[in-house]
């Protein structure tokens, strides 16, 4: 494994969904999320990570130290007692492995065995306190929620089955049953993150995120939804990837100034215009990633921040 992120880095992923729902919202008959005062849709951090943690888990989660922790169907303790096994081999009752040992360096080490054989421990952090309790960390990366960059509207389609479930339903419903889909046309998300060097700096008890875990996270971002394919999504592709990397552990820039270099434009029979400008009035809604047009300021630039495009 290399050595751990040494430089800060933030970053914007735009991703587009056409006729899909990006993340179903449970609440709400699981239609697409949204904020309820401005009708732009959302998806959630959460969400995002799990597409994360799938590719990983694709690309090389039988490879030691890419094991996934949040894995579908995991038991969390179970993880944990692997941890106990390793490094305090002597312990075997469960009721004991409910505290941290009294030994610092040992406790410190069963979060770190955890953190070194599990990819999204140490990229995302984990309350590992469950019962068997193998302590918890801050994990360097992390996602806000995505917006939309306009307002979405859902549209919720019915679709009809011609198999019946039981026999009763073959014979009162012919052997048709009707069911209800939720959609989004086209929505365009933004979603801004975070990489926080000092969160993976074994010298401040961080999780070891390595270089190599880096270049695997943003790997996974490009390719992420082209193996989350199913029938609820529709289609759904990451467009751009902007990322600002610092020349130093703390950063040479406040974040948001730098994300406010990043702007959407859209784009009609070859204007360009600002969203939501009286000259976008009579334009139609925007239906592909070719109707926006994204621009990166780069006048300026703070002194150690380098940008790039993937």
């Amino acid at each position: 494994m290399s050595t751990p992120v040494n430089k800060r880095h933030e970053f914007v992923l735009y991703f587009d969904v056409t006729n899909g729902n990006p993340n179903g919202d449970p609440d709400a008959g699981n239609m697409p999320r949204l904020d309820p005062e401005t009708n732009h849709g959302l998806v959630s951090d959460v969400a995002l990570k799990r597409k994360v943690r799938n590719y990983v888990a694709l690309v090389g989660g039988e490879t030691p130290g890419q094991e996934i922790y949040m894995s579908e169907g995991a038991t969390l303790n179970k993880q944990h007692k692997k941890s106990w096994a390793a490094v305090v081999p002597e312990v075997t009752n469960e009721k004991e492995m409910t505290r941290l040992p009294k030994d610092e360096a040992k406790a410190r080490k069963l979060t770190a065995w955890m953190c070194a054989n599990f990819w999204d421990i140490r990229s995302f952090g984990a309350v590992m306190s469950t019962g068997v309790n193998a302590g918890q960390v801050r994990g360097p990366v992390q996602f806000s929620f995505a917006q939309s960059v306009e307002p979405i509207l859902p549209l919720e389609i019915s679709i009809t089955r011609m198999a019946a479930t039981t026999e009763k339903d073959a014979e009162e419903k012919g052997g048709r049953t009707m069911g209800r889909k939720h959609i989004v046309p086209y929505g365009l998300y933004r979603v801004h993150g975070y990489v926080s060097a000092p969160l993976a700096s074994h010298a401040t008890k961080g999780t070891g995120f390595s270089e190599d875990d880096l270049e695997l996270f943003w790997q996974a971002l490009g390719n992420m939804f082209d193996h989350d394919r199913s029938a609820a999504r529709g289609e759904m592709a990451s467009r751009k990837l902007i990322i600002f990397r610092h020349d130093s552990a703390l950063g040479n820039a406040q974040a948001q100034s730098l994300f406010n270099r990043v702007n959407t434009l859209r784009t009609h029979q070859g204007s360009t215009q600002k969203i939501g400008s009286p000259a976008t009035d009579n334009w139609p809604p925007a239906r592909k990633w070719e109707d926006y047009s994204v621009t990166i300021d780069h006048a300026g630039l703070p002194n150690g921040v380098e940008i790039i495009e993937r």
